[in-house]
């Protein structure tokens, strides 16, 4: 039986997969995750999206321009891969009245876990486009103009979303200032007006 090497279209990704672009693909991951978290509320599919990110990533390594910016590549395929999910899931309804998921809460223990439960419970109330913007810019640390490229949107644009989306969380919880948030940073980045 005949030995059979791998197809040309594998070596290419081999080849093209360095350590370098190894490395900062892995550097990207805990980011992707904290925003397919944001987008689907649950870990399991968090982690679910992040992997099928990884898989589409891989396998169209080819199709990356090395110079580029990676991290906004990644994000588009996860958002986009989000979308696609979305629309095939969009007819069925899982824990349509939260039965399930309020069944599953435990007493928190600290202050800081409580107040970045209430900024996710707020962020769910935040129009989508509001919601995606903020967590790119505020959670993720992605500048306006990454944000835009991501969304398929201009910067002016992004820019109103997020200052809505901020200035909607701050009604949500109460809050007049960045000194009345507690010590949680996640919660500082989201609400902070700084980039």
């Amino acid at each position: 039986m005949p030995v059979r090497s791998k197809p040309p279209c594998a070596r290419t990704h081999t080849r093209r997969l360095t350590a370098a672009l190894r490395s900062e693909i892995l550097a990207t991951v805990p980011r992707l995750r904290a925003f397919a978290f944001s987008l689907t509320a649950s870990s399991d599919r968090a982690d679910d999206l992040v992997q099928e990110t990884m898989v589409r990533a891989l396998t169209h390594i080819a199709q990356f321009q090395p110079g580029t910016n990676l991290r906004a590549w990644l994000f588009t395929i996860l958002r986009n891969q989000f979308n696609s999910e979305y629309r095939q899931r969009r007819w069925t309804t899982e824990d349509a009245d939260g039965i399930y998921i309020d069944s599953l809460k435990t007493v928190p223990q600290q202050s800081s876990w409580l107040e970045f439960q209430e900024l996710r419970l707020a962020l769910t109330k935040l129009p989508p486009e509001q919601r995606e913007a903020v967590v790119l810019v505020g959670a993720s640390g992605m500048t306006y103009e990454e944000a835009a490229a991501i969304c398929g949107c201009a910067i002016g644009t992004i820019k109103s979303r997020v200052n809505r989306g901020r200035t909607r969380l701050a009604e949500l919880l109460s809050i007049e200032t960045i000194e009345d948030l507690g010590p949680d940073q996640e919660s500082r980045a989201v609400m902070s007006t700084s980039r």
